[in-house]
């Protein structure tokens, strides 16, 4: 499996970063540089993550496993995530999750059928002070409302669209 120049450079920078025999520290953060270029989480990934990381594929998949942010599954191009944890879920994270899944048309961990986005439910993003917290991708949205997250989403639209 290949990857781009960029990634393929970045990925041999961290392999040598690490001792021998430590390389499969690598295989979280590899996997999520690929997860983002090619889209999701694929067995041939899995197979060349425990090529490059000397483990054993079944070793990949129990991280995959373990690891809420690796899918094994394409997401939207803006992945929504909606903390609904305690701190969240007090002050309308969980309303905000069901404004979110209705605004898109599509139920957790499914994607709209334009593939801008996809919408998750998660466990604490460590926002406890700003709730109700949410990520759009890599970018958190703190105190968020349904009326700031309606906007969010039709700004991303236009963006997705090519229309900003």
């Amino acid at each position: 499996m290949t990857f781009s120049p960029e990634l393929e450079q970045k990925f041999a920078k961290m392999l040598e970063s690490y001792p021998p025999g430590r390389t499969r520290s690598a295989v979280v953060p590899m996997l999520m540089f690929a997860q983002d270029e090619i889209g999701a989480v694929t067995r041939e990934l899995v197979e060349e993550v425990a090529r490059r990381c000397k483990v054993t594929p079944l070793q990949v998949d129990e991280v995959v496993g373990y690891y809420s942010m690796l899918h094994r599954k394409p997401l939207g191009k803006y992945h929504v995530q909606v903390c609904t944890n305690i701190s969240c879920l007090i002050v309308g994270g969980q309303e905000l999750f069901e404004h979110a899944c209705h605004k898109l048309g599509i139920k957790n961990k499914e994607v709209t059928p334009d593939g801008l986005f996809s919408v998750e439910e998660v466990e604490c993003m460590g926002a406890c002070s700003w709730a109700p917290a949410i990520e759009v991708n890599y970018d958190f949205h703190h105190f968020v409302t349904p009326e700031k997250l309606d906007k969010l989403i039709e700004d991303l639209r236009k963006a997705g669209n090519g229309n900003a």
